[in-house]
Protein backbone atom coordinates (compact mmCIF):
# COMPACT_ATOMS: atom_id res chain seq x y z
CA UNK A 1 0.00 0.00 0.00
CA UNK A 2 1.62 3.88 -0.89
CA UNK A 3 0.66 6.23 1.00
CA UNK A 4 1.55 10.07 0.70
CA UNK A 5 2.41 12.47 3.75
CA UNK A 6 1.69 16.15 2.89
CA UNK A 7 3.26 18.63 4.73
CA UNK A 8 0.88 20.15 7.63
CA UNK A 9 0.30 23.06 9.19
CA UNK A 10 2.41 22.92 12.06
CA UNK A 11 -0.11 25.18 14.53
CA UNK A 12 1.09 28.61 13.46
CA UNK A 13 -1.30 29.39 10.19
CA UNK A 14 2.07 29.62 8.00
CA UNK A 15 1.35 29.16 4.37
CA UNK A 16 4.77 27.05 3.98
CA UNK A 17 8.36 25.74 5.61
CA UNK A 18 11.64 25.00 4.36
CA UNK A 19 13.11 21.44 4.22
CA UNK A 20 15.98 22.14 6.88
CA UNK A 21 17.35 18.14 6.36
CA UNK A 22 16.21 14.73 5.54
CA UNK A 23 16.95 12.76 8.17
CA UNK A 24 15.54 9.47 6.01
CA UNK A 25 16.22 8.52 2.96
CA UNK A 26 14.30 7.03 -0.34
CA UNK A 27 14.37 2.98 0.73
CA UNK A 28 14.85 3.31 4.57
CA UNK A 29 12.10 1.70 6.68
CA UNK A 30 10.64 3.75 9.30
CA UNK A 31 8.42 2.79 12.20
CA UNK A 32 5.83 5.23 13.52
CA UNK A 33 6.33 8.58 15.13
CA UNK A 34 10.50 8.12 13.92
CA UNK A 35 11.66 11.29 13.34
CA UNK A 36 11.63 11.65 9.17
CA UNK A 37 12.84 15.46 8.80
CA UNK A 38 13.75 18.85 10.05
CA UNK A 39 11.46 21.90 8.68
CA UNK A 40 12.35 25.62 9.26
CA UNK A 41 9.17 27.72 9.79
CA UNK A 42 9.20 31.60 10.13
CA UNK A 43 9.24 30.98 13.57
CA UNK A 44 11.35 27.69 14.44
CA UNK A 45 12.75 24.58 13.33
CA UNK A 46 10.32 21.91 14.00
CA UNK A 47 10.93 17.81 13.44
CA UNK A 48 8.31 15.86 11.92
CA UNK A 49 7.46 12.73 13.05
CA UNK A 50 6.80 9.94 10.84
CA UNK A 51 2.55 9.39 10.43
CA UNK A 52 3.40 5.71 9.41
CA UNK A 53 5.21 2.61 9.77
CA UNK A 54 6.67 1.38 6.48
CA UNK A 55 9.26 2.49 3.88
CA UNK A 56 10.23 5.37 2.30
CA UNK A 57 9.09 5.39 -1.30
CA UNK A 58 9.89 8.99 -2.58
CA UNK A 59 10.81 12.15 -1.00
CA UNK A 60 9.04 14.99 -3.09
CA UNK A 61 11.31 17.76 -2.22
CA UNK A 62 14.97 18.38 -1.48
CA UNK A 63 17.21 19.88 1.87
CA UNK A 64 16.36 23.87 0.72
CA UNK A 65 13.34 23.31 -0.36
CA UNK A 66 10.37 25.76 0.21
CA UNK A 67 7.41 23.48 0.38
CA UNK A 68 3.68 24.81 0.61
CA UNK A 69 1.34 23.52 3.49
CA UNK A 70 -0.91 20.61 1.84
CA UNK A 71 1.82 20.03 -0.79
CA UNK A 72 2.93 15.80 -0.87
CA UNK A 73 6.31 15.90 1.21
CA UNK A 74 6.98 12.68 0.88
CA UNK A 75 5.63 8.95 0.15
CA UNK A 76 5.59 5.51 2.10
CA UNK A 77 5.19 2.06 0.78
CA UNK A 78 3.45 0.23 3.64
CA UNK A 79 2.33 -3.28 3.63
CA UNK A 80 -1.03 -4.78 1.89
CA UNK A 81 0.49 -4.05 -1.58
CA UNK A 82 -2.36 -1.70 -2.68
CA UNK A 83 -2.93 1.74 -3.69
CA UNK A 84 -4.21 3.70 -0.09
CA UNK A 85 -7.80 5.08 -0.69
CA UNK A 86 -8.57 8.87 -0.43
CA UNK A 87 -10.11 9.73 2.97
CA UNK A 88 -13.63 9.82 0.98
CA UNK A 89 -15.17 9.96 -2.29
CA UNK A 90 -14.91 13.62 -3.21
CA UNK A 91 -11.75 13.18 -2.36
CA UNK A 92 -11.67 10.58 -4.55
CA UNK A 93 -12.82 12.24 -7.37
CA UNK A 94 -10.93 15.26 -7.45
CA UNK A 95 -8.02 12.90 -7.53
CA UNK A 96 -9.09 11.41 -10.47
CA UNK A 97 -9.83 14.79 -11.93
CA UNK A 98 -6.07 15.51 -11.22
CA UNK A 99 -6.98 18.40 -8.37
CA UNK A 100 -6.14 18.74 -5.28
CA UNK A 101 -8.79 17.18 -2.65
CA UNK A 102 -11.02 20.54 -1.76
CA UNK A 103 -11.82 18.65 1.55
CA UNK A 104 -7.93 17.75 2.91
CA UNK A 105 -6.83 19.24 5.83
CA UNK A 106 -3.11 18.48 6.70
CA UNK A 107 -2.55 17.31 9.90
CA UNK A 108 0.69 16.62 11.75
CA UNK A 109 -0.06 13.10 11.74
CA UNK A 110 -1.46 12.88 8.43
CA UNK A 111 -3.44 10.78 5.85
CA UNK A 112 -2.35 10.40 2.20
CA UNK A 113 -4.20 11.32 -0.52
CA UNK A 114 -4.53 8.61 -3.13
CA UNK A 115 -1.28 8.00 -5.53
CA UNK A 116 -1.28 9.68 -9.29
CA UNK A 117 -2.41 7.27 -12.00
CA UNK A 118 0.40 8.38 -14.00
CA UNK A 119 3.07 6.49 -11.58
CA UNK A 120 5.63 9.05 -11.35
CA UNK A 121 6.45 11.14 -8.58
CA UNK A 122 4.12 14.42 -8.39
CA UNK A 123 5.69 17.69 -7.70
CA UNK A 124 3.97 21.63 -6.64
CA UNK A 125 3.70 22.83 -9.95
CA UNK A 126 6.64 25.56 -11.64
CA UNK A 127 4.79 29.11 -11.46
CA UNK A 128 7.48 30.21 -13.86
CA UNK A 129 7.49 31.12 -17.62
CA UNK A 130 9.06 27.70 -18.71
CA UNK A 131 6.72 26.12 -17.49
CA UNK A 132 4.04 27.19 -20.47
CA UNK A 133 3.49 25.70 -23.40
CA UNK A 134 5.24 28.49 -25.17
CA UNK A 135 8.48 27.39 -23.91
CA UNK A 136 11.20 28.61 -26.37
CA UNK A 137 12.34 26.34 -28.66
CA UNK A 138 15.80 27.32 -29.11
CA UNK A 139 16.42 27.08 -25.66
CA UNK A 140 15.20 23.29 -25.52
CA UNK A 141 17.57 22.19 -27.86
CA UNK A 142 20.61 23.74 -26.17
CA UNK A 143 19.53 21.73 -23.08
CA UNK A 144 21.14 18.75 -22.67
CA UNK A 145 18.85 15.36 -23.84
CA UNK A 146 18.22 14.32 -20.84
CA UNK A 147 17.14 17.38 -19.24
CA UNK A 148 13.82 17.10 -21.02
CA UNK A 149 13.78 13.01 -21.07
CA UNK A 150 14.27 13.07 -24.86
CA UNK A 151 10.70 15.16 -25.15
CA UNK A 152 8.99 14.46 -28.39
CA UNK A 153 6.21 16.49 -27.76
CA UNK A 154 5.01 19.57 -25.89
CA UNK A 155 2.99 17.93 -23.55
CA UNK A 156 5.80 15.85 -22.19
CA UNK A 157 7.94 18.90 -21.88
CA UNK A 158 5.65 21.00 -20.28
CA UNK A 159 4.91 17.97 -17.55
CA UNK A 160 9.18 17.57 -17.21
CA UNK A 161 9.47 21.61 -16.32
CA UNK A 162 6.43 21.53 -13.75
CA UNK A 163 8.70 19.11 -11.84
CA UNK A 164 10.65 21.11 -9.02
CA UNK A 165 14.41 20.57 -9.68
CA UNK A 166 16.50 19.54 -6.78
CA UNK A 167 19.48 21.94 -5.86
CA UNK A 168 20.23 24.22 -2.80
CA UNK A 169 18.80 28.15 -2.30
CA UNK A 170 22.47 29.50 -3.38
CA UNK A 171 22.32 27.45 -6.51
CA UNK A 172 18.76 28.43 -7.55
CA UNK A 173 20.07 32.19 -6.48
CA UNK A 174 22.76 32.22 -9.13
CA UNK A 175 20.24 30.27 -11.80
CA UNK A 176 18.12 33.21 -11.03
CA UNK A 177 20.61 35.91 -11.46
CA UNK A 178 22.09 34.11 -14.77
CA UNK A 179 18.46 33.91 -15.91
CA UNK A 180 18.94 30.16 -16.03
CA UNK A 181 16.18 27.89 -15.42
CA UNK A 182 16.24 24.85 -13.47
CA UNK A 183 14.64 22.67 -14.91
CA UNK A 184 16.31 22.45 -18.36
CA UNK A 185 19.89 22.04 -16.44
CA UNK A 186 21.21 18.16 -16.44
CA UNK A 187 22.49 17.84 -12.51
CA UNK A 188 26.25 16.25 -13.00
CA UNK A 189 25.67 14.56 -9.35
CA UNK A 190 24.87 11.16 -8.68
CA UNK A 191 21.88 11.98 -6.34
CA UNK A 192 20.32 14.01 -9.17
CA UNK A 193 21.02 17.59 -7.45
CA UNK A 194 22.01 20.47 -9.81
CA UNK A 195 25.38 22.06 -8.31
CA UNK A 196 27.38 25.90 -9.14
CA UNK A 197 28.72 24.11 -11.47
CA UNK A 198 26.39 22.70 -13.27
CA UNK A 199 24.10 26.02 -13.37
CA UNK A 200 27.20 27.99 -14.84
CA UNK A 201 27.74 25.22 -17.27
CA UNK A 202 24.97 25.46 -18.96
CA UNK A 203 24.59 29.16 -18.74
CA UNK A 204 28.11 29.16 -20.50
CA UNK A 205 26.59 26.96 -23.41
CA UNK A 206 23.21 28.88 -24.20
CA UNK A 207 24.76 32.05 -23.48
CA UNK A 208 22.30 33.04 -20.45
CA UNK A 209 22.14 36.26 -19.22
CA UNK A 210 21.40 38.07 -15.67
CA UNK A 211 17.55 39.08 -15.05
CA UNK A 212 18.40 41.47 -12.75
CA UNK A 213 18.15 45.47 -13.77
CA UNK A 214 21.92 45.87 -14.50
CA UNK A 215 23.97 48.71 -13.20
CA UNK A 216 27.77 50.14 -13.36
CA UNK A 217 28.73 47.74 -10.23
CA UNK A 218 26.72 44.74 -11.80
CA UNK A 219 28.48 44.07 -15.00
CA UNK A 220 31.22 42.13 -13.75
CA UNK A 221 31.00 38.21 -12.95
CA UNK A 222 32.74 39.25 -9.74
CA UNK A 223 29.43 40.49 -8.56
CA UNK A 224 26.96 37.76 -10.16
CA UNK A 225 28.93 35.01 -8.70
CA UNK A 226 27.86 36.38 -5.15
CA UNK A 227 28.82 33.53 -3.29
CA UNK A 228 32.19 33.17 -3.95
CA UNK A 229 34.41 34.18 -1.61
CA UNK A 230 36.11 36.99 -3.99
CA UNK A 231 32.32 38.26 -4.06
CA UNK A 232 31.59 41.83 -3.18
CA UNK A 233 27.74 41.67 -2.47
CA UNK A 234 25.87 38.67 -1.47
CA UNK A 235 21.99 38.12 -1.56
CA UNK A 236 20.36 35.96 0.83
CA UNK A 237 16.70 34.99 0.63
CA UNK A 238 14.31 36.79 3.02
CA UNK A 239 12.45 34.21 4.90
CA UNK A 240 12.52 32.12 7.92
CA UNK A 241 12.59 33.74 11.17
CA UNK A 242 14.20 37.16 9.71
CA UNK A 243 11.01 37.39 7.25
CA UNK A 244 8.73 36.73 10.14
CA UNK A 245 10.60 39.25 12.54
CA UNK A 246 10.40 42.33 9.75
CA UNK A 247 6.59 41.53 8.81
CA UNK A 248 5.63 41.76 12.13
CA UNK A 249 7.74 44.33 13.39
CA UNK A 250 6.87 46.56 10.68
CA UNK A 251 2.89 45.21 11.29
CA UNK A 252 3.58 46.69 15.11
CA UNK A 253 5.75 49.96 14.15
CA UNK A 254 2.78 51.16 11.73
CA UNK A 255 -0.28 50.23 13.78
CA UNK A 256 0.47 50.53 17.20
CA UNK A 257 1.23 54.05 18.25
CA UNK A 258 4.87 53.76 19.94
CA UNK A 259 6.03 55.95 23.21
CA UNK A 260 9.08 55.23 24.63
CA UNK A 261 10.70 56.47 28.05
CA UNK A 262 13.21 56.03 30.06
CA UNK A 263 14.87 55.97 32.94
CA UNK A 264 17.99 55.48 34.79
CA UNK A 265 18.24 53.77 37.92
CA UNK A 266 21.36 52.78 40.67
CA UNK A 267 21.05 48.61 40.72
CA UNK A 268 23.93 48.17 42.93
CA UNK A 269 21.49 46.57 45.48
CA UNK A 270 20.80 44.03 43.11
CA UNK A 271 24.27 43.61 41.49
CA UNK A 272 24.98 42.60 45.55
CA UNK A 273 21.72 40.50 46.45
CA UNK A 274 22.94 38.59 42.99
CA UNK A 275 26.62 38.07 44.04
CA UNK A 276 25.34 36.57 47.43
CA UNK A 277 23.30 33.95 45.25
CA UNK A 278 26.12 33.34 43.39
CA UNK A 279 28.19 32.47 46.17
CA UNK A 280 25.65 30.34 47.70
CA UNK A 281 26.29 26.86 46.92
CA UNK A 282 22.36 25.94 47.19
CA UNK A 283 21.76 28.79 44.17
CA UNK A 284 24.73 28.11 42.46
CA UNK A 285 23.16 25.71 39.47
CA UNK A 286 20.58 28.22 39.24
CA UNK A 287 22.05 31.18 37.46
CA UNK A 288 20.01 33.86 38.61
CA UNK A 289 20.85 37.14 36.93
CA UNK A 290 19.54 40.53 36.84
CA UNK A 291 17.07 39.40 34.10
CA UNK A 292 15.38 36.96 36.00
CA UNK A 293 15.17 39.90 38.79
CA UNK A 294 13.88 42.28 35.96
CA UNK A 295 11.40 39.57 35.21
CA UNK A 296 9.93 39.77 38.81
CA UNK A 297 10.00 43.11 39.04
CA UNK A 298 7.95 43.61 35.48
CA UNK A 299 5.40 40.99 36.80
CA UNK A 300 5.07 42.71 39.85
CA UNK A 301 4.90 46.16 38.14
CA UNK A 302 1.93 44.92 35.92
CA UNK A 303 -0.35 43.21 38.51
CA UNK A 304 0.03 47.14 39.73
CA UNK A 305 -0.21 48.15 36.20
CA UNK A 306 -2.27 46.07 34.35
CA UNK A 307 -3.11 48.46 31.53
CA UNK A 308 0.48 47.40 30.28
CA UNK A 309 -0.64 43.92 30.35
CA UNK A 310 -3.68 44.13 27.81
CA UNK A 311 -4.41 44.04 24.34
CA UNK A 312 -6.02 46.26 21.28
CA UNK A 313 -8.71 44.01 19.66
CA UNK A 314 -9.46 45.89 16.73
CA UNK A 315 -11.69 43.49 14.96
CA UNK A 316 -13.75 43.07 18.05
CA UNK A 317 -13.47 46.73 18.97
CA UNK A 318 -12.37 45.62 22.59
CA UNK A 319 -9.54 46.29 25.08
CA UNK A 320 -8.22 42.67 26.18
CA UNK A 321 -7.17 42.67 29.65
CA UNK A 322 -4.97 39.69 30.87
CA UNK A 323 -5.09 38.81 34.17
CA UNK A 324 -1.69 36.59 33.99
CA UNK A 325 1.30 37.06 32.65
CA UNK A 326 2.95 35.19 29.50
CA UNK A 327 6.22 37.09 29.43
CA UNK A 328 8.02 37.05 26.09
CA UNK A 329 11.87 36.75 26.68
CA UNK A 330 13.62 38.31 23.35
CA UNK A 331 17.02 36.14 22.45
CA UNK A 332 18.92 36.35 20.00
CA UNK A 333 19.89 33.55 17.94
CA UNK A 334 22.41 32.47 14.23
CA UNK A 335 18.71 32.65 12.60
CA UNK A 336 17.46 35.68 13.79
CA UNK A 337 15.43 37.45 16.98
CA UNK A 338 12.94 35.18 18.49
CA UNK A 339 10.61 35.95 21.59
CA UNK A 340 9.33 32.74 23.26
CA UNK A 341 7.39 33.41 26.56
CA UNK A 342 6.89 32.00 29.98
CA UNK A 343 3.36 31.42 30.43
CA UNK A 344 2.26 32.02 33.78
CA UNK A 345 5.24 34.02 34.78
CA UNK A 346 3.53 35.74 37.78
CA UNK A 347 3.19 32.44 39.23
CA UNK A 348 6.67 31.97 39.25
CA UNK A 349 9.67 32.59 42.51
CA UNK A 350 12.66 34.37 41.44
CA UNK A 351 14.50 30.87 41.11
CA UNK A 352 11.95 29.34 38.54
CA UNK A 353 12.37 32.74 36.74
CA UNK A 354 15.83 32.23 35.91
CA UNK A 355 15.43 28.68 35.43
CA UNK A 356 12.80 29.36 32.88
CA UNK A 357 15.21 32.43 31.45
CA UNK A 358 18.08 29.44 31.07
CA UNK A 359 15.99 26.88 29.46
CA UNK A 360 14.15 29.36 27.12
CA UNK A 361 17.45 30.75 26.03
CA UNK A 362 19.15 27.00 25.22
CA UNK A 363 16.51 26.16 23.00
CA UNK A 364 16.18 29.00 21.12
CA UNK A 365 20.15 29.21 20.09
CA UNK A 366 19.50 25.46 19.44
CA UNK A 367 16.21 26.40 16.91
CA UNK A 368 14.17 23.62 19.24
CA UNK A 369 11.77 26.54 20.49
CA UNK A 370 8.05 25.17 20.05
CA UNK A 371 5.90 27.38 17.71
CA UNK A 372 3.11 27.30 20.58
CA UNK A 373 6.10 29.13 22.90
CA UNK A 374 5.71 31.98 20.68
CA UNK A 375 2.73 32.88 19.82
CA UNK A 376 0.26 34.37 23.29
CA UNK A 377 2.44 36.53 24.74
CA UNK A 378 0.98 39.38 26.99
CA UNK A 379 4.42 41.65 27.45
CA UNK A 380 7.89 41.22 26.96
CA UNK A 381 11.64 42.11 27.93
CA UNK A 382 14.67 42.49 25.69
CA UNK A 383 18.43 42.64 27.47
CA UNK A 384 20.20 44.87 24.79
CA UNK A 385 22.76 44.96 27.88
CA UNK A 386 24.48 42.32 27.38
CA UNK A 387 26.14 43.60 23.90
CA UNK A 388 27.46 46.63 25.66
CA UNK A 389 24.29 48.75 24.64
CA UNK A 390 22.77 51.36 27.53
CA UNK A 391 19.41 51.63 25.74
CA UNK A 392 17.33 51.31 22.97
CA UNK A 393 13.77 51.76 21.60
CA UNK A 394 12.75 48.68 21.43
CA UNK A 395 9.36 47.78 19.21
CA UNK A 396 6.68 46.32 20.56
CA UNK A 397 5.61 42.75 19.51
CA UNK A 398 2.49 42.64 17.90
CA UNK A 399 -0.56 41.83 20.46
CA UNK A 400 1.01 43.05 23.11
CA UNK A 401 1.29 46.50 25.19
CA UNK A 402 4.53 46.94 26.20
CA UNK A 403 7.98 45.79 25.95
CA UNK A 404 10.93 46.55 28.78
CA UNK A 405 14.53 46.87 27.26
CA UNK A 406 17.59 46.33 29.86
CA UNK A 407 20.54 48.06 29.08
CA UNK A 408 24.14 47.30 30.40
CA UNK A 409 24.91 47.64 34.07
CA UNK A 410 27.92 50.65 34.23
CA UNK A 411 30.19 50.92 37.23
CA UNK A 412 29.94 55.20 37.43
CA UNK A 413 30.03 57.70 39.72
CA UNK A 414 26.71 58.73 41.09
CA UNK A 415 24.94 60.13 43.26
CA UNK A 416 24.20 58.06 46.63
CA UNK A 417 22.92 59.18 50.11
CA UNK A 418 24.05 62.83 49.47
CA UNK A 419 27.38 62.19 48.21
CA UNK A 420 29.38 60.58 45.17
CA UNK A 421 30.13 56.68 44.74
CA UNK A 422 31.02 54.58 42.57
CA UNK A 423 27.54 52.74 42.05
CA UNK A 424 26.26 50.16 39.56
CA UNK A 425 23.64 51.56 37.37
CA UNK A 426 21.52 50.83 34.19
CA UNK A 427 19.49 52.56 31.84
CA UNK A 428 15.66 51.08 32.00
CA UNK A 429 13.69 51.83 28.44
CA UNK A 430 10.12 51.43 27.83
CA UNK A 431 8.22 51.47 24.84
CA UNK A 432 4.17 51.23 25.12
CA UNK A 433 0.75 51.36 22.92
CA UNK A 434 -0.31 54.60 23.57
CA UNK A 435 -4.17 53.34 22.82
CA UNK A 436 -3.79 51.68 25.75
CA UNK A 437 -1.41 53.43 27.85
CA UNK A 438 -1.22 57.05 28.94
CA UNK A 439 2.00 58.60 29.58
CA UNK A 440 1.50 59.00 33.41
CA UNK A 441 0.35 54.67 33.31
CA UNK A 442 3.85 54.11 31.58
CA UNK A 443 5.94 56.23 33.35
CA UNK A 444 4.22 54.96 36.74
CA UNK A 445 4.92 51.25 35.81
CA UNK A 446 8.02 52.18 34.89
CA UNK A 447 9.18 53.75 38.46
CA UNK A 448 7.52 50.24 39.97
CA UNK A 449 9.93 48.39 38.18
CA UNK A 450 12.85 50.64 38.86
CA UNK A 451 12.22 50.45 42.56
CA UNK A 452 12.47 46.80 42.96
CA UNK A 453 15.67 46.79 40.92
CA UNK A 454 16.76 49.48 43.49
CA UNK A 455 15.57 48.22 46.37
CA UNK A 456 14.85 44.12 45.38
CA UNK A 457 13.32 44.29 48.82
CA UNK A 458 10.90 46.23 48.40
CA UNK A 459 9.47 43.52 46.37
CA UNK A 460 7.95 41.86 49.78
CA UNK A 461 6.23 45.08 49.95
CA UNK A 462 4.20 44.33 46.10
CA UNK A 463 1.52 42.30 45.59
Amino acid sequence: MNQDFRLPDLGEGLPEAEIVQWLVAEGDSVTLNQTIAEVETAKAIVELPSPHAGTVRTLHAAAGDVVEVGSVLISFELEGGADASPPDAAANAAEDEGAEPATAQPNLVGYGAAPRTSGRPQRRARVAASASSRADTAVLEAAPHDAVHDAVHTTDVDDRLRERPRSTPPVRMLAKQLGVDLALVEASGAQGIISRADVEAYAARVGAAPIAPVTAEATTDEFRAVSEPTARTTRTPIRGVRKHTAEAMVRSAFTAPHVTTFLTVDVTATTELLASFKADRALQDHRIGILAVAAKAVCLGLARHPELNSKWDADAGEIVAHHYVNLGIAAATGRGLVVPHIPDAQDLTLVELADEIRTLAETARAGKTAPAAMMGGTFSITNVGVFGVDAGTPIINPGEAGILALGAVRRQPWEHRGEIALRDVMTLALSFDHRLVDGEQGSRFLVTVADVLREPGRAMLLR
